[in-house]
């Protein structure tokens, strides 16, 4: 074969497998589960002809490799990615291009062109992330059984929060310390204004204001890369959402010790309280929906997606709700049901809105996430109350397994049992 023939042949095979990667890089730096990650690369490369190629994803990294069966060319990529933050409108153009791409409206140089293009994409506004962190706080604090007051207060702490996130914290620390600072900031501001009569209970507040600072696509993503059988990537993405989960729970203990050293002893709370306006089941309705259109906005949702995010958000904790306190359901119980029914109908709404999965689980399951359970079982040991950090720690690792189990069940379904027929 000429000289030149094999030269563009090897381009092409090089050509086609960056393309590829590139697609695989945005997608798992920005919250996208490995099953995902792995089947937009193959259907990329498979549709420019590339069939000899391997893909090994891993919660950091991509290896990529490709021969040419033409001619004796080969193709090799290592990439290590950082678990950072999370844009789900990256996910969800990367998912249409790589579907446009299977049906010819693509050539691999325009597809390069698109993906510099989506890699490009700005976040959210910073003034639509410090509502969308404000709504959150305030919407989680009512499902946590804050008052008015204490949801009022979430509002104004998740206002100066996200912004101290954005301009102070955000790129100048490490991911952990960013952590430590951002939970010993939201449990200060809770904490002067819990002292100035802004609020009714301390505890209450804090859990609300933290609540932007959870991990919820990392911890769900982790879960569902174990359901794929993808372990390694699963246990990598817990323990990071795990270690993420102190660290701000470190930094809000902090405050306690701090402001214990000058007032002669640590404030003890007694965790979560409900209060009787708030807990009725209208307004646990209303604050679910809120909060998780709040969440939709931090997780970078593309906006058209808002409000199939908040009823799919909403139906979580109805029903959770409702099985809990009025059906007399365990915890464990209650939060597996919800998380089957979640799962289910997030699977549904990918369908008829041609929108990855991802999108609808993570912001459907995040009013389930043991967040607050995480907090009381650190704040319990750092106070010394081991009997209460034991209870509170074995309601959060059964709610976590629940979710393990929901998630699991439903990946086990095959595609092609859908609850809606597409026509």
């Amino acid at each position: 074969m000429p000289e030149n023939i094999m030269t563009d042949v090897q381009n092409d095979l090089s050509e086609v497998l960056e393309v590829a990667s590139e697609a695989g890089h945005i997608l798992l730096e920005n919250g996208a589960e490995i099953a995902r990650i792995e089947e937009t690369m193959e259907r990329i490369s498979t549709h420019y002809g590339v069939t000899s190629r391997n893909f090994f994803v891993l919660s950091n990294g991509i290896f990529t490799t490709g021969k040419s069966t033409s001619v004796k060319s080969q193709y090799a990529n290592v990439e290590f990615i950082p678990i950072k933050g999370t844009q789900m409108d990256k996910i969800v153009e990367v998912n249409t291009l790589s579907r446009d791409i299977e049906s010819g409206k693509y050539t691999v140089s325009e597809a390069r062109e698109r993906l510099a293009a989506i890699r490009a994409m700005r976040p959210k506004p910073a003034w639509e992330q410090v509502l969308g962190s404000a709504f959150g706080s305030a919407g989680f604090c009512a499902i946590f059984g804050g008052s008015l007051m204490d949801c009022a207060a979430c509002f104004f702490v998740g206002l100066f929060l996200w912004a101290f996130v954005l301009y102070v914290t955000s790129g100048h620390f490490s991911k952990l310390l960013e952590n430590v600072l951002n939970g010993a900031f939201a449990s200060l501001m809770c904490f002067l204004l819990w002292r100035v009569g802004f609020g009714d209970n301390l505890g209450n507040m804090i859990v609300g204001s933290l609540i932007p600072l959870i991990p919820g696509v990392t911890f769900t993503n982790g879960i569902r890369d174990i359901a794929g059988e993808d372990y390694l990537a699963g246990v990598t993405r817990l323990l990071d959402a795990l270690l993420v989960f102190l660290a701000i729970t470190i930094g809000a203990c902090f405050v306690f010790f701090v402001s214990g050293h000058f007032q002669g002893g640590m404030i003890l709370l007694h965790g979560a309280q409900a209060d009787p306006f708030t807990a009725q089941i209208w307004f646990q309705v209303i604050a679910a929906f809120i909060g998780t259109v709040g969440f939709s906005v931090l997780f970078g949702t593309p906006r058209k997606e808002y409000l199939s995010c908040g009823i799919i958000g909403t139906i979580a904790w109805a029903l959770f709700y409702v099985l809990w306190k009025q059906a007399g359901f365990a915890v464990f119980e209650a939060t597996l049901i919800s998380s089957l029914v979640t799962a289910l109908l997030a699977r549904q709404e990918a369908v008829l809105r041609r929108c990855p999965n991802t999108v609808f689980l993570i912001t459907g399951l995040f009013p389930l996430i043991p967040g607050g359970g995480v907090f009381w079982t650190v704040y319990y040991l750092a106070s010394r109350q081991f009997h209460m950090a034991l209870q509170s720690g074995v309601v959060a690792f059964s709610v976590a397994f629940a979710i393990v189990l929901g998630i699991v069940f439903v990946s086990g379904i095959p595609r092609k049992f859908k609850l809606i027929k597409k026509h």
